[in-house]
């Protein structure tokens, strides 16, 4: 675990309120991008419909909605740890996005993508699901994207397993349920400012590299030894409308945890009353040493942010939610906990049902 992994707390929130093989894509800057940003796109409404949004609107409705939730209150018995990992490498870039740019090739800024290798402008849940994945765990289809790190003009990609935490983001961690199959989202901005980015609900150490933490942007070095990669961890919002998929923004339907007044605890608001497992990215890039030419290919290193669309095997997700967040442990990818082992694993050795 790293030395300063956590859950946001609720004072936090309060206060904070491989290159050719696999197929790296170009730089490709949004036809209809402001000129302020070098490449990318903005947090606008869908201009496409798509196979899952017939008419264009950017509202996907949940199939069913989840109703009849309040947030709960419930103070379980503490446990430090209520996570699992999900272990994905890179799979290709592409300047292609499905959230934002569904049906439109090439519209967007380049990402890095993992998890499912099928992932491109055109995928829809139907597709995620058939395809396959780079994620230790074959149930999880998921597509995770974020924008393409550059070193001057050479992309640099995550190498091995990159580490995608599931955690509980509220003090009832025993609330916590599964993703629903097709929930997407979008988590920061690539227009938001150094500040924006710095009082976003997800920061948490910001840049890093050796002793430097807490940069909005990437420092000018770091020390070059063999060690030492740039780091950034980020968390998602963990509650959701229970009425949508996706919405025109791609993050309304979503909302980070609040503090319940008079208390230090997260709950999730009323408008937002289900909660699912909090995504902490966790990616390290492999440079070092002169970091004046590293960039993104959204901009600036605050322009950072990450998409997730869920296409998990219904049965392995809930498995695992319910083995490691609702059970209080600290799990690895295979649902795991080293410091529990009387509690077995939710998966086998190959990382499936057993």
């Amino acid at each position: 675990m790293p030395r300063r992994s956590r859950v946001l707390s609720g004072t936090l929130i309060a206060t904070a309120l491989l290159l050719t093989s696999i197929g790296v894509g170009t730089v490709a800057a949004g036809a209809d991008a402001p000129a302020v940003h070098p490449a990318g796109h903005t947090m606008a409404v869908s201009s496409a419909a798509s196979p899952e949004d017939p008419d264009g609107d950017g509202y996907i409705p949940a199939n069913p909605p989840v109703t009849g939730v309040t947030p709960s209150k419930k103070e379980p018995p503490h446990r430090y740890f209520h996570e699992f990992q999900a272990n994905c490498s890179v799979t290709h870039t592409a300047p292609d996005d499905p959230i934002v740019y569904p049906q439109q090739p090439g519209k967007s800024h380049d990402h890095t993508f993992m998890g499912n290798t099928t992932t491109n402008a055109n995928s829809t849940t139907a597709s995620l699901a058939a395809g396959s994945t780079t994620c230790l765990a074959p149930g999880d289809r998921s597509a995770y994207w974020m924008p393409t790190l550059y070193n001057g003009n050479q992309p640099v990609l995550p190498v091995g397993p990159q580490v995608i935490y599931y955690k509980a983001g509220v003090t009832d961690y025993t609330s916590v349920r599964p993703f629903p199959k097709g929930l997407r989202y979008v988590v920061g901005s690539p227009t938001q400012s150094a500040q924006e980015f710095r009082n976003h609900r997800g920061f948490v150490e910001g840049w890093e590299c050796g002793d430097s933490f807490f940069n909005v942007d990437f420092p000018a070095n770091c020390p070059d030894r063999r060690d030492v990669q740039v780091n950034i961890r980020f968390q998602a919002p963990s509650c959701w409308d229970g009425r949508y998929l996706d919405t025109p923004d791609h993050q309304a339907h979503m909302a980070y945890p609040v503090v319940n007044p008079g208390t230090n605890n997260n709950i999730c608001p009323a408008s937002h009353p289900v909660a699912l497992p909090m995504i902490e990215f966790k990616m390290a890039f492999p440079v070092n040493g002169d970091l004046s030419r590293v960039r993104l290919a959204s901009g600036a290193g605050y322009s950072f942010h990450y998409d997730f669309f869920n296409a998990w095997d219904e049965r392995t997700l809930k498995a695992m939610v319910n083995h490691c967040v609702v059970g209080g442990l600290q799990c690895d990818a295979r649902g795991y906990d080293q410091n529990h082992p009387e509690a077995g694993a939710a998966l086998n050795e190959r990382y499936e049902l057993p």
